[in-house]
């Protein structure tokens, strides 16, 4: 028989037992809420993107090699030319334009970035307008929001403090698209026109033209209304005419003019 000594012992480490357990539960539940706590939910702001275009990958491809004029156009060109862009958002509304022109690149010709291109994507209302320079000609795109076919793939990465999905989709019917958005601000918009995911796209990659966008600062800042209702001009269409416009315009131009309609239709 267990004495009672031995008896009041086993039942003290048999309470201590389980109010160590007790203690470590209510911890982890506490660490769990803190850590939520701190994830920061963002419905406003602005950020920064650096786009990046490889002029020479485009070079090479348009004119079928590197031959001995694109040797010698590479010596007065820079292999890359980056520029700033910015995205101010609210929970409704975003507006997408040129920030910071790099007056030290030199541009292949159609690379230049235009400085009165302007999209609006207004979620309230389900509408998207563009005002876009297309040569001569500028245009105001006024369409619905564009529905992307969107693939998670699972992968992730962080951009600019935030971690990051990935998803894929195409445009054009062969343009592949890379994005990275992250969940923790609630604005589904990106850099030119993408959207459509559960989040804000701080990552994008065009491989077919050598183009990258990546968030490098995110501010919290509410947006004013002049910074996310820009005025906006040009003639005035949808997208299918404009396409309609370009393909037209460019039937004769090989893979300089399929490369330019990617662009356009970015």
């Amino acid at each position: 028989m267990i004495s009672g000594e031995w008896l009041v012992v086993i039942i003290f480490i048999n309470f201590r037992n389980r109010f160590m357990k007790f203690i470590s539960f209510v911890f982890l539940l506490f660490a769990c809420y803190v850590s939520n706590a701190q994830t920061v939910f963002l419905t406003q702001g602005r950020v920064e993107y650096e786009r990046k275009v490889n002029q020479f990958k485009s070079l090479e491809e348009d004119e079928g090699g590197d031959n001995d004029w694109i040797k010698e156009l590479k010596k007065t060109l820079p292999r890359f030319v980056n520029d700033v862009y910015e995205l101010h958002f609210s929970q409704n509304k975003s507006a997408y334009h040129l920030k910071v022109e790099n007056t030290e690149n030199k541009y292949l010709w159609g690379t230049k970035p235009s400085e009165t291109d302007i999209t609006i994507q207004d979620f309230e209302n389900n509408k998207l307008s563009i005002q876009r320079d297309v040569y001569e000609q500028t245009y105001l795109i006024n369409d619905t929001i564009r529905k992307f076919e969107w693939k998670l793939t699972g992968e992730t990465r962080e951009i600019a403090g935030f971690e990051c999905k990935k998803a894929v989709t195409k445009i054009c019917d062969s343009v592949y698209i890379v994005a990275f958005y992250t969940d923790q601000i609630m604005v589904s918009s990106g850099p030119e026109s993408f959207g459509g995911l559960p989040g804000l796209i701080l990552g994008l990659a065009v491989p077919r033209l050598a183009t990258t966008w990546f968030a490098t600062k995110v501010e919290t800042t509410p947006p004013l209304v002049k910074q996310i209702t820009p005025v906006q001009k040009g003639k005035k269409v949808n997208w299918f005419q404009v396409n309609a416009d370009m393909k037209k315009a460019m039937k004769d131009w090989g893979k300089y003019g399929a490369r330019r309609i990617w662009m356009y239709s970015l």
